[in-house]
């Protein structure tokens, strides 16, 4: 048995504890899925996903990204990390725990699993070190931003800056000492602190005392802005060098940041719940107090402040990582919000949809008189989303709405609609999902507000997630009663919709309605409709549908006809589909897969995958926008199947998820998917393509010429309809 393996093992009763409500550690909800594939066939979901964190860190190595930009793809690489050792090592700990026997897809063993995880991560943090203190840093104080130490700062500097401290930080700080008479106190997940060892006036003990970094004010300070530039220092440099403010009278030995990260992956069991945002609401006040599963520290910190904060965590010498740098352990937001355009990406105002341009037209005539396909960020989510929620709340033709909502801002324009919506007499119904991961507070007061302004509130179905993005809106028209749809690839969330790439969809056919009607009462009364015959449902139909649909490429190409499959998600995992696409490019069809983060299939397998491409797509937007497409043995692609929604290729999506995928039926809307995606398969700047052992090489530009990526080519090609 290894020394890790030792380690964690000591550790295995104390880490092993878990809150009263929810499973076991490692245990899942029963389902069906299959665990008999071949490991030689599959790339681990964890591994596959660093390497996905690696390509986001890229765009902070790479010097053709701006460069304060650069800062920010540090912060999202970092706040990647956080959430990856949240969710997925508290899995992978708990299941080490508890003696899970069932192997990852690529038949690795949890321990083993850990080990390769932990290997990667250092090498990234080192990554990532490197990066800022031998790139950014030196390339920020070229353009006259300066990040100082204390013994950088001018005599005069220090007592303003100390001043400050004294007057401004010091009353926030909580001392919190511990000794025969105060406990070691609670650290709660993600905080930032400092430990500071103190020698007791009268007998000289070492005592241990803990201070948070409030995260609440200012990380940074402008020290200088002149002619020569702006200096910063970080919150962190002040504290370290005021604190005998703090300890006035008392001899401080050492001190050290440090940050500790809890296993927030303790699944409520909801399958019996009588109530349950009672059930959400209990899991998040003892999530509050799980486990920790990493102890953060500076670099070149094996003193006594470390050793005994680990002792006190009853954590293990691999649950510990070194914070090489800034990056680790503060945010450069502040720095980047600085007014310096040229170190910045170019502003970028999303256009109005040539369909929504003339604000005195009736939203609902133009859905009537067609599909309507909206691109975001390129195209304005207010003008359309927005402004269809607001539309139906203030029409009074308008007899109801109904909306899913998974991650939105609580004060938001939507959400005052609604509120407007129900108090003025309209039936306002909304599924507000409280199992949304981190999301789960936040969801839980929007729906208290919601119901206090009179909007019927569903908190999302047990044992399930309602993950689906769809709004449907019943208009009493001049001919008849209409029910206007709205379907996304993305959230309602004015917000994230200026970050992420996403689709909305428009439409009041009644095929489609029909069925979001049944999808709705579904989720909120006791729908056992299964026949779905146009959408794709979740986890009724979808699945099943996506598997004839690759298995009649296959038909098609024996036949001789076209066989091409292109798919556009943010991961794929799902075997029974993984599978079904092996089959595929073993029968010659070609796959196309532009995959944003982990993917668990290997392309380019010779007699497996040869027919198979997978590419991911990095840079200034998000990609979250799910296209799916399918020949139909058609060389016409507007003769193929198009498809958009919510899902990913993943057992969960599939599986354990009310999940919503619409057909695209008019070739406008079909070209402009297909635009999309052959943007993106010819991108030779911010794609990456995934080779057979899991790990990505960069499209170069040909004859090293300048290339835009698919954001940019987006951005442009929006510019020039709104002006056509």
């Amino acid at each position: 048995m290894s020394s890790l393996e030792l380690n964690m093992m000591s550790k295995k009763v104390k880490r092993s504890r878990r809150p009263s409500v929810g499973k076991q550690p490692g245990a899942r909800k029963k389902t069906n899925r299959k665990i008999d594939t071949n490991p030689e066939h599959y790339i681990s979901r964890d591994i596959s996903w660093l390497h996905f964190n690696e390509r986001v860190l890229h765009e902070a190595i790479d010097k053709r990204t701006p460069l304060l930009e650069r800062l920010r793809f540090c912060d999202i690489f970092t706040s990647n990390m956080d959430e990856f050792f949240i969710q997925r090592i508290g899995t992978l700990k708990n299941q080490i725990d508890t003696g899970f026997k069932v192997n990852t897809l690529d038949g690795v063993a949890p321990m083993e699993q850990y080990q390769r995880i932990r290997k990667i991560i250092l090498k990234q943090n080192k990554l990532l070190k490197d990066c800022l203190e031998n790139s950014i840093i030196p390339d920020l104080l070229k353009e006259g931003v300066t990040f100082l130490k204390w013994k950088d700062l001018e005599d005069s500097e220090k007592e303003s800056v100390s001043q400050h401290f004294r007057l401004s930080i010091l009353p926030i700080l909580t001392p919190l000492a511990v000794d025969y008479g105060h406990p070691f106190p609670f650290i709660s997940n993600l905080s930032k602190s400092l430990g500071i060892s103190l020698l007791k006036p009268n007998s000289g003990e070492k005592i241990f005392s803990r201070v948070k970094i409030p995260d609440e004010i200012s990380q940074w300070e402008i020290v200088r802005d002149d002619n020569h530039g702006i200096s910063f220092i970080n919150l962190e440099e002040i504290l370290v060098n005021n604190l005998h403010f703090l300890f006035p009278g008392t001899e401080i030995v050492d001190k050290m940041i440090f940050r500790v990260t809890r296993n927030i992956d303790l699944e409520e069991e909801d399958e019996y719940a009588e109530d349950l945002k009672e059930v959400i609401e209990e899991g998040l006040r003892e999530k509050k107090f799980s486990p920790v599963i990493r102890l953060e520290i500076e670099d070149n910190s094996e003193n006594w402040i470390s050793h005994y904060i680990s002792s006190e965590l009853e954590l293990a010498e691999e649950d510990i990582y070194g914070m090489g740098s800034l990056a680790n352990y503060t945010s450069f937001g502040e720095i980047i919000k600085i007014n310096k355009p040229k170190l910045k990406y170019k502003n970028w105002t999303p256009r109005v949809h040539s369909d929504f341009m003339d604000e005195k037209a009736n939203i609902f005539n133009k859905i009537k008189a067609k599909d309507i396909f909206v691109h975001h960020p390129y195209e304005s989510f207010n003008h359309s989303v927005e402004r269809f929620i607001e539309t139906a709340a203030y029409d009074p033709k308008v007899y109801a709405i109904k909306i899913t909502l998974y991650r939105t801002t609580i004060n938001s324009k939507i959400i005052d609609s609604l509120v407007y919506a129900a108090q003025n007499g309209k039936q306002v119904a909304c599924l507000v999902e409280l199992k949304a991961r981190f999301e789960e507070e936040k969801n839980i007061r929007l729906s208290e507000k919601l119901e206090n302004e009179g909007v019927h509130v569903i908190g999302g179905m047990v044992g399930l997630k309602t993950h689906t993005k769809m709004c449907m809106v019943v208009r009493q028209d001049s001919d008849k009663v209409t029910t206007y749809v709205h379907l996304g690839t993305g959230n309602y969330n004015p917000v994230t919709s200026k970050l992420y790439s996403d689709i909305s969809f428009f439409t009041c056919r009644e095929n489609v309605a029909d069925e979001i009607v049944q999808a709705f009462n579904y989720l909120t009364g006791l729908s056992l409709k299964k026949d779905y015959k146009t959408l794709l449902i979740a986890p009724l139909t979808m699945k099943k549908r996506f598997c004839e649909l690759i298995y009649d490429e296959i038909k098609y190409k024996k036949q001789g006809k076209e066989g091409l499959i292109i798919a556009k998600m943010n991961a794929l995992e799902d075997t029974d589909i993984i599978e079904a696409l092996y089959m595929a490019s073993m029968n010659g069809v070609k796959v196309k897969l532009i995959v944003r983060g982990f993917c668990c299939l290997r392309p380019g397998v010779s007699g497996l995958s040869d027919n198979i491409e997978v590419i991911s797509v990095i840079g200034r937007f998000l990609e979250h926008s799910r296209i799916f497409y399918f020949s139909g043995g058609q060389k016409d692609y507007l003769k193929g199947k198009f498809f958009i929604g919510s899902p990913d290729w993943m057992h969960r999506n599939q599986n354990l998820r009310v999940e919503v995928a619409t057909p695209l039926f008019t070739d406008e809307s079909k070209k402009e998917a297909w635009n999309i995606l052959t943007v993106n398969l010819n991108d030779k700047r911010s794609t990456w393509k995934m080779v057979s052992d899991g790990t990505y090489t960069q499209n170069k530009p040909e004859n090293g010429r300048e290339e835009k990526g698919t954001h940019l080519q987006l951005m442009k090609s929006s510019e020039e309809k709104s002006f056509s």
